[in-house]
């Protein structure tokens, strides 16, 4: 592999899919908006951050945790497909995107899963399923390491991309170079938009319409740089190997096997391997946007096992 390609690998691999820009003017309104004046549909962090979420269904709950730089609309072809089928899917924006609020701290893998421990707990949720997409995937492992597993009966982890640990190592000698991973965040930070651009071939697949493309462009523009960059040095730089293998629930790992984003010998294979109860399935030509590219494969499989 030539530089170029490790460089651009390397720093999606460990980010899932990063993105930046400015906060759009939904996120800016809401952040502005008084906390009383806010409707039901947002839930209060330890530290006073407000969370939104958005729920359709009933029945089994499902949480949906979202991708770096991608709020929780990414999951809107998940949702409507489940939700018809008896169960209840919730999904809420990680702090920082979408319409939650912006903080200037909290980006830590610590209080990453403390909001997500907030969330169950404010909906007193129980049998969970929880099933988080590239960092997502790392938010959940350290929940359930932090919080235990009390609520949470299942896992589905799509196309891990920070886990089980991404940055080479003295005893991670397959991980990337952090040099190259901060070589990336300096791509970032010169021209967000042309990266964006750059990268739409391997995050879909051929025949993916350019309106799609364009939707999943115009979400990941919503989230403010400097976040997506934080949370890039969070996620490359945590050490998932000890906690992976303390997860006793039944998992589901699935991964595509032309995932230039994360790579599957990288990330998906060597997580499954190191969770007692995880069944990995391999999607075949299936790049990291498979929850859109591979959607309906996706959604049946979900089902099927949160229902089993």
């Amino acid at each position: 592999m030539n530089r170029r390609n490790l460089l651009k690998s390397a720093a999606s691999s460990a980010a899932g899919v990063i993105a930046g820009g400015a906060a759009d003017a939904a996120s800016t309104a809401y952040a502005a908006t008084p906390k009383q004046a806010r409707n039901r549909n947002f839930i209060e962090a330890s530290d006073g951050t407000q969370l939104a979420f958005t729920e359709c269904g009933e029945g089994k709950p499902v949480v949906f945790v979202h991708a770096w730089a991608l709020p929780s609309p990414m999951w809107d072809y998940q949702r409507a497909a489940l939700s018809q089928q008896g169960l209840r899917c919730i999904a809420y924006d990680r702090r920082g995107h979408g319409r939650s609020d912006v903080p200037r701290t909290g980006y830590d893998c610590d209080t990453l899963a403390d909001d997500l421990a907030a969330l169950l707990k404010e909906l007193d949720l129980n049998e969970v399923t929880l099933v988080g997409h590239s960092v997502g995937s790392g938010e959940i492992v350290r929940y359930l390491n932090r919080h235990g597993s009390s609520r949470v009966a299942k896992v589905a982890l799509v196309a891990p991309a920070a886990t089980p640990f991404v940055m080479k190592t003295a005893d991670n000698p397959n991980g990337i170079p952090a040099e190259n991973l901060a070589a990336f965040r300096a791509v970032l930070q010169k021209d967000y938009p042309k990266w964006l651009d750059d990268g739409r071939q391997g995050f879909f697949v051929a025949d993916t319409s350019p309106a799609l493309q364009n939707w999943v462009r115009q979400l990941m523009q919503t989230t403010p740089l400097w976040v997506a960059l934080e949370l890039n040095r969070t996620m490359t730089s945590t050490d998932f190997r000890a906690e992976l293998p303390q997860i006793r629930l039944p998992t589901l790992v699935v991964h595509g096997d032309k995932d230039v984003s994360a790579p599957i010998e990288l990330t998906g294979r060597p997580t499954a391997a190191l969770i007692a109860n995880a069944q990995l399935k391999v999607y075949e030509g299936a790049p990291h946007g498979l929850f859109l590219t591979h959607k309906d494969r996706l959604n049946a499989d979900l089902l099927g096992f949160i229902k089993s």
